[in-house]
């Protein structure tokens, strides 16, 4: 039986008196692929920000196998389990492809430089990208700069990976390339949360969908479920403009 690893809780976040998050309850067990759908400004990206502690939830809890990390002490050692890769790649400009991917290593994980080089690599060949190791940023096109990106959260070998909308950054003809490293790792089983308007992609690897709406959690149940039989109005007006119901 799979173990839930991320739980959430009435989980709620407001900016002053704008509530964002209202009451958030859903379940990630290992080697589920969870893809939060809605539309924008319903607040996806920050419940994504909120599981990976980059916003502090205003209550609730997010349970990390069990644990509630927001009574953490050691929150760069949750980040380094529960990874995030961001929209506009979050790299540094001043480092090269390679010394972006060991940073994290070096500095969180202690590691030394010979051992963070070679996971590095490692992790950069699967994602295509060993021969740009040492190009700047400024160098890269957005889609190869998202992979960088997704080979520097790998080599944390985290146990969960949080995606905020990996492909809205990009030009149409680099959607491809990313989309197809993210199932890459979907058939290696690695536990996923994405945030996507990728409908087709979404319905595609998804063994669960979340539809927000508004700040809440509107409908939730398998890609079948949602993709071919929603059950809220909302959700069908939605999906309206990606398939024919």
């Amino acid at each position: 039986m799979r173990k839930n690893i991320i739980e959430i809780k009435h989980l709620k976040k407001s900016f002053g008196n704008h509530e964002v998050l209202k009451d958030i309850d859903f379940v990630v067990k290992q080697g589920d692929v969870t893809s939060i759908i809605g539309a924008s400004g319903s607040g996806k990206s920050t419940l994504l920000r909120c599981i990976n502690l980059l916003e502090t939830p205003s209550s609730g809890e997010i349970l990390y196998n069990g644990e509630n990390i927001l009574l953490s002490k050691d929150i760069p050692a949750y980040r380094a389990k529960v990874g995030m890769v961001f929209q506009n790649f979050n790299l540094f400009e001043n480092m090269n492809v390679l010394q972006n991917c060991m940073i994290g290593l070096t500095k969180v994980l202690k590691l030394d430089k010979e051992k963070a080089k070679q996971e590095s690599l490692y992790f950069l060949e699967k994602v295509g990208m060993l021969p740009y190791i040492n190009a700047k940023p400024r160098q890269l096109s957005g889609g190869q700069k998202q992979r960088v990106a997704i080979a520097r959260s790998l080599a944390m070998r985290p146990n969960v990976l949080l995606f905020d909308e990996p492909t809205s950054a990009l030009d149409p003809q680099m959607v491809g390339e990313v989309l197809s490293v993210i199932k890459s790792l979907v058939e290696e089983g690695y536990t996923i949360i994405i945030v996507t308007h990728e409908m087709a992609f979404a319905r595609d690897v998804s063994s669960q969908v979340v539809f927000m709406n508004d700040g809440v959690i509107l409908e939730k149940g398998t890609s079948e479920e949602i993709f071919e039989n929603p059950k809220n109005d909302k959700t069908k007006e939605f999906l309206k403009r990606f398939m024919n119901y």
